[in-house]
């Protein structure tokens, strides 16, 4: 994978797998070597919950779904390990119409202890993510599709705005150019002085780029939320395109 002089420390921030999202095609261990072969710096597992396209029974009892949710995180990780390759724990929420948000900073152990988070209203949710330090990014804000009724934003309730989906760029001949939904998120984002992210939305092994690059590597997820929220040095790719923080085009 291509990076861009300065930032050598690529992350994928959005990837699915097989086991923890219904539409992963790929099984965890597969995508984790896949990043790790394209030269990314780690990968942030962010699998479907009970909300949306979860791979999981939904009718499991709350500790035993956790646990079966997490079998994609468990397994990447597990594969990270072996290739010395940073595997980090998050999850994709969804809400009623399609409003998705990545959420990190979270323990497995405090999410079994808060089952109240399964039928959370989006500020609920969203509030009990923050009390135990977490960070909620809304994903893809403008996307239209299918399973999206109505495009709603809530940027009163986020830490920040996934401005880059490069799953919206057309990478194969004859796919959709849906780029416009990425102009609309980094218009959001500014307009309400909220930081950026990007990501790939992965669901294959068929690695179409998109992350959050920095000129230093991560020590943890702490790390990450902290540099995120903390307004630190680090630059936008939606597989195509290199930015800043801010959404504006620096680098092909």
């Amino acid at each position: 994978m291509k990076t861009i002089e300065g930032y050598p420390y690529l992350y994928e921030t959005h990837m699915h797998t097989a086991e923890g999202s219904k539409c992963g095609k790929c099984c965890a261990k597969d995508m984790v070597r896949a990043y790790y072969e394209a030269g990314y710096a780690g990968v942030i597992v962010t699998d479907h919950n009970w909300g949306g396209n979860t791979a999981v029974d939904k009718s499991l009892p709350w500790e035993e779904w956790i646990d079966q949710f997490f079998q994609g995180y468990f397994h990447a990780k597990e594969e990270g390990d072996k290739l010395g390759f940073p595997v980090y724990l998050g999850y994709e929420a969804t809400h009623g119409c399609g409003h998705d948000f990545l959420i990190y900073g979270f323990t497995i152990p405090w999410m079994k202890a808060h089952p109240q988070l399964h039928d959370a209203t989006i500020p609920e949710q969203l509030s009990l993510i923050h009390s135990c330090g977490g960070m909620v990014i809304q994903a893809h804000p403008y996307r239209e599709a299918s399973y999206v009724d109505e495009v709603e934003t809530f940027e009163q309730y986020v830490d920040g705005i996934e401005m880059f989906n490069a799953a919206h760029l057309p990478h194969k001949e004859g796919a959709a150019d849906n780029s416009i939904w990425n102009t609309k998120a980094v218009k959001l984002a500014n307009e309400n002085h909220l930081p950026g992210t990007a990501g790939s939305d992965q669901h294959e092994t068929s690695l179409f780029g998109g992350g959050v690059a920095f000129p230093t590597p991560l020590k943890d997820l702490q790390d990450y939320m902290d540099r995120i929220r903390g307004g630190a040095d680090y630059v936008l790719t939606d597989g195509k395109n290199w930015y800043d923080r801010q959404g504006r085009k620096i680098s092909s």
